[in-house]
């Protein structure tokens, strides 16, 4: 690194310039482009001499087995979050501390910004603090409250509210905080808050030029989490925590440029775990192609999911999920067909390459399977298209999402004494 000021030359050097030398570190400095590999290094040299195991698929969980039990460490950066019973988890601490400087902050309630909430029928993990914030940071904190986060859109060119940019139209300027508004909903999509994830999607296409078109779009969704901003994902307890997964595709969901849509949901014990919603990067020709290149997504996240379970639960001692199919609901009949046959070279068929048909070769394999659901009930639909209300709010409902005052009134009743 640069010589700091105030740092002692000796007289052989001090002849040439001083920013001609620099001085190696012996040890990593905060800060700098390997500190983090360094760090993680000395933490899992120190973990892994204990006994821990760690899998390249999920390097930052580190898990033992013990006599009573497990204990699972899940780390990021220098902060951890340990899982076990009570003895493991105090013998952990104990260990740790030898090594490393810890304060203890007893049961996680706050971890990356997401808000966790301990009840006796689960754990609800919400950003109603957060979304307060990017609220009052763009001024909407006392804005009217809506129901859904995206008008239903019309999917003609000339009609569609979220068209591109036209030529008579003027640009949003550096003074609208676009690109800033569109980061801050990301990280909530990405989180806590799939209910917004295709209208963030849409959004953010437009990132390069909006227009008071698409800035009306995104205080939309402010609006709406401005009436929802207590929601988040419950985690219940005493269900049985089966993975499945939830596909769909909205076919020319982008008129302008004739790409679809993608979209999946993957729920654990009925509450979403994992989710995605993007545009699809070629020009699918039918529906069925559409739904094809969408199971693909699906499938391969599917595969990384089944990995890390595996890995947590044979590391655990648990029963593992190896021997049982995930199952994909889809609701194309003729992508479920096609797919359970392989790569067929029909008129209809012969353009989609054959690459796109993994998810046969998975279900050859025992590891998914693929049924149909009706279209109405596929939760993957809100990854794909703007909905009415109604639909909407079913679709939430069925991937998880609740309201905190709902929750905490319910753990209210149950506790609360009869009087007769």
């Amino acid at each position: 690194m640069k010589i700091p000021d105030g740092f002692v030359i000796s007289d052989e050097i001090k002849s040439k310039p001083h920013n001609m030398h620099s001085i190696k570190l012996q040890r990593s400095l905060y800060g700098l482009k390997q500190s983090g590999r360094m760090w993680y290094k000395r933490l899992s040299d120190y973990l892994l001499k204990e006994g821990y195991v760690n899998n390249s698929l999920c390097p930052c969980v580190f898990i033992k087995r013990s006599s009573t039990g497990f204990v699972i460490i899940a780390v990021y950066v220098d902060d951890l979050n340990i899982v076990g019973n009570h003895g493991d988890i105090v013998r952990t601490s104990e260990y740790l501390k030898k090594e490393f400087e810890m304060k203890e902050l007893g049961k996680t309630r706050l971890c990356l910004g997401l808000q966790i909430e301990h009840f006796s029928s689960g754990v609800f993990v919400h950003q109603s603090n957060y979304i307060e914030k990017i609220l009052k940071r763009f001024y909407m904190d006392k804005a009217h409250p809506l129901s859904s986060p995206m008008v239903v859109r019309s999917l003609e060119v000339d009609k569609d509210p979220f068209r591109p940019h036209e030529s008579d139209e003027e640009l949003l300027g550096p003074e609208v905080p676009y690109l800033s508004a569109i980061g801050a909903l990301m990280y909530l999509a990405n989180c806590t808050r799939p209910d917004i994830a295709f209208a963030v999607n849409l959004l953010a296409r437009y990132s390069s030029s909006p227009t008071r078109r698409h800035w009306n779009g995104i205080k939309h969704v402010f609006r709406y989490l401005r009436g929802t901003s207590d929601m988040g994902l419950f985690y219940s307890r005493g269900v049985k925590l089966n993975l499945q997964g939830y596909v769909d595709a909205g076919f020319l969901s982008d008129p302008h440029k004739a790409r679809s849509q993608t979209g999946y949901v993957f729920t654990c014990g009925n509450t979403a775990v994992s989710w995605k919603s993007v545009k699809q990067t070629m020009v699918a020709t039918s529906s069925n192609h559409s739904e094809v290149l969408a199971i693909h997504e699906a499938s391969r996240e599917c595969v990384w999911l089944r990995n890390m379970i595996e890995h947590i639960q044979e590391s655990c001692g648990l029963p593992s999920i190896k021997d049982s199919p995930t199952i994909l609901y889809e609701d194309n009949a003729a992508c479920i067909a096609q797919l359970s046959e392989g790569f067929i070279k029909g008129d209809r068929t012969k353009h989609i390459s054959p690459k796109f048909f993994y998810a046969h070769e998975l279900q050859k394999n025992g590891e998914i399977d693929i049924k149909q659901i009706r279209s109405s009930d596929n939760l993957a639909d809100i990854f794909t298209k703007a909905l009415p209300t109604t639909t909407f709010k079913r679709l939430t409902y069925g991937i998880g999402l609740r309201k905190l005052k709902d929750i905490a009134s319910k753990e209210t009743e149950q506790v609360s004494p009869m009087f007769t």
